[in-house]
């Protein structure tokens, strides 16, 4: 049997909501809870305390951005956030994920897709779809542009988790990771665990916006 999931879809439009909650409900996801707008999704999370967020970034009142920053930052260390877009990517996914969104999904998701990846994150692994998050954040994670959103001290760092936060941050999964550094991958999910503990950060997602906020990696290629 899989784990019983609880989750909360933040969505203006009803039609979206109605079609992503029978979705999840088909393969057993409990939907505790619906919100209109950000100020709703806030509160509903407050109420439900779900494992996982589908949060839509274009809310009237309130939009997704700041309802995952006051989710994140009130206490809801369990719940996992993903961002719901549309296929332009706007700037407002990039400021998500350095809020602490797990990741994102496009709203033309197929149903298992979305199963997937609501399962996916709540296990902590935030790597979805690696090379669209790598493309997003090269896009917007220009230091010329972009204030930084999460300062990190990467001097704490040996210098093989170095190695592998670089690799990380160009899309790698652990078993091409492994490959590339001839570890095993046991040795490598070791390594992005005390990464993510020395520079205090949630998941891989964030650990690929510090990584380009901090001139480890530069947009189109590694440094």
């Amino acid at each position: 049997m899989t784990e019983r999931l609880r989750a909360v879809i933040a969505d203006d439009q009803a039609l979206v909501r109605t079609g992503f909650r029978m979705i999840l409900a088909a393969d057993g996801i409990e939907v505790a809870a619906e919100a209109a707008d950000g100020d709703e999704a806030v509160a509903a999370v407050r109420r439900t305390r779900p494992d996982v967020v589908l949060m839509d970034i274009r809310m009237p009142r309130m939009d997704g951005l700041e309802a995952t920053r006051r989710i994140l930052a009130g206490g809801a260390e369990d719940t996992r956030v993903l961002i719901l877009t549309t296929y332009d990517l706007d700037h407002y996914v990039y400021a998500a994920l350095a809020a602490g969104a797990s990741g994102f999904l496009l709203k033309d998701v197929t149903p298992e897709h979305l199963v997937a990846a609501v399962r996916l994150v709540r296990s902590g692994d935030a790597l979805l779809a690696p090379t669209i998050t790598r493309r997003l954040v090269e896009r917007f994670a220009r230091r010329d542009s972009v204030k930084p959103t999460l300062h990190r001290d990467l001097s704490q760092l040996t210098p093989r988790e170095l190695d592998v936060l670089r690799l990380l941050a160009t899309g790698l999964s652990n078993a091409e990771l492994a490959d590339q550094l001839t570890l095993s991958v046991t040795t490598v999910k070791t390594h992005v665990a005390r990464i993510l503990s020395k520079l205090g950060l949630r998941d891989r997602v964030q650990a690929v916006v510090v990584a380009y906020e901090t001139g480890l990696i530069s947009p189109g290629g590694t440094s």
